[in-house]
């Protein structure tokens, strides 16, 4: 079975990671197992500059691997950026995967909009299936409030991920 995957899409600054973080910790306490994906469209560190794990991979190691008892982290060097469902096959079976940005990818997107950054969606339905913000807009897809990780969530569990299960 392969878990259902949604993008959190909106503009720079609206919040898109406060309002994932809030739905990560709602679909845990209802017990899920959820993936995080979040998208750079630069290049980023994993590690701090200096230590062991990153003067591996400064040196030219293709694959680095950081292994603890409660965690495990991986850089591996690519010679092209690896689609959304790529990196999705990756992962160990999940419930639910949380992407965060990603706009170009054909997924459902739940979007974030505040009113001080911005007035307008950036997408539409069937793409958009639902919209977190302090304002209403006129379209046909479930709304929320910003705080509202607790609706999304039973949204996502009713539609994706128990819709999901054989």
């Amino acid at each position: 079975m392969t878990a259902a995957v949604l993008s959190v899409v909106g503009r720079g600054n609206v919040g898109k990671t406060t309002f994932l973080v809030g739905l990560v910790v709602e679909l845990k306490k209802r017990g899920y197992r959820v993936a995080t994906i979040k998208h750079f469209e630069r290049d980023f560190e994993t590690d701090k500059p200096g230590k062991d794990s990153w003067r591996l991979t400064e040196a030219g190691s293709d694959v680095s691997i950081i292994a603890a008892p409660q965690k495990v982290a991986m850089v591996r060097r690519l010679q092209r950026e690896l689609s959304l469902d790529e990196i999705v096959a990756s992962l160990p079976e999940m419930d639910i995967v949380l992407t965060e940005g990603y706009k170009q990818d054909h997924k459902p997107k739940i979007e974030v909009v505040r009113q001080a950054v911005t007035r307008e969606l950036i997408f539409a339905p069937p793409e958009l299936v639902a919209v977190v913000s302090d304002m209403t807009f006129e379209v046909n897809v479930p709304q929320f409030a910003l705080e509202d990780a607790s609706g999304v969530a039973t949204l996502i569990e009713q539609n994706y991920i128990k819709a999901n299960r054989p």
